[in-house]
């Protein structure tokens, strides 16, 4: 798996992607954290709430190539017959794309490190709800990832890949506004407006923003990533045998 994982890690920075992922990150949490810091709002709960959208843009950036290029150029075929563990193959390319967004997420720690200089004596940041909002962004990250990669093993396209992961995450995302659509009047209704709201990532993520964490949203995010996860090795596994 280590193999897969720094060939993976490698590849995001021998080309514009890892970059371009970093650049797009960087510049518009900045931007959102330099109007707050002038305005002198001592929280980042207005960055992470900005940087939503940006996250559902960022994962099929990560993920388009992951196992389509490979299918593009062939070299699949050396992956499904190596005598490695379709698993290890999985989570190093999984891995891989999680380092990179970590690292793109590791600027929001910087950001509570200048707000928590700055503060006037004997005032405090609400340090329970940036960590909460961090663990958030995180876990609907990696859910969005797994996502990715099981999309990307589909196909050979990275433009397809791409588009249906974006298209699916923002779907997963809007499920909420749905919800909110279908109205309060029988038992029918009622059931479909719950499960839409509980199957809503952006319903969860926002279970995150209290500062006291919900231990049913963190296990949903993380089911949801192992479950993206396990398709993909049934996946491979078909084609391997196929």
């Amino acid at each position: 798996m280590s193999a897969i994982y720094k060939r993976e890690l490698k590849a995001y920075f021998t080309s514009p992607i890892g970059y371009t992922i970093l650049i797009i990150f960087y510049f518009f949490s900045g931007w959102f954290f330099s109007d707050l810091f002038e305005q002198g709002v001592p929280d980042l709960s207005a960055v992470f709430d900005s940087m939503f959208i940006f996250v559902l843009i960022i994962a099929p950036l990560l993920t388009m190539r992951l196992f389509s290029e490979d299918k593009r150029q062939k070299t699949d075929q050396l992956l499904l017959t190596a005598p490695v563990r379709l698993i290890s193959v999985v989570l190093g390319k999984l891995f891989a794309a999680i380092t990179v967004y970590a690292t793109a997420m590791g600027i929001m720690v910087v950001y509570q490190m200048i707000i928590s200089s700055v503060m006037p004596e004997g005032a405090s940041v609400d340090w329970m709800v940036f960590i909460g909002y961090l663990l958030g962004m995180f876990l609907f990250g990696f859910a969005l990832i797994a996502l990715g990669l099981f999309i990307s093993a589909l196909t050979e396209s990275q433009v397809v890949s791409a588009v249906c992961t974006l298209g699916l995450s923002f779907g997963f995302s809007l499920l909420s506004t749905l919800a909110n659509q279908i109205p309060e009047s029988n038992w029918f209704y009622n059931t479909a407006r719950e499960s839409l709201l509980w199957l809503s990532f952006s319903e969860r993520y926002a279970g995150f923003t209290t500062g006291v964490l919900n231990y049913g949203d963190i296990f949903f995010f993380v089911s949801i990533g192992m479950i993206f996860v396990v398709l993909t090795i049934a996946v491979l596994d078909r084609k391997r045998y196929a």
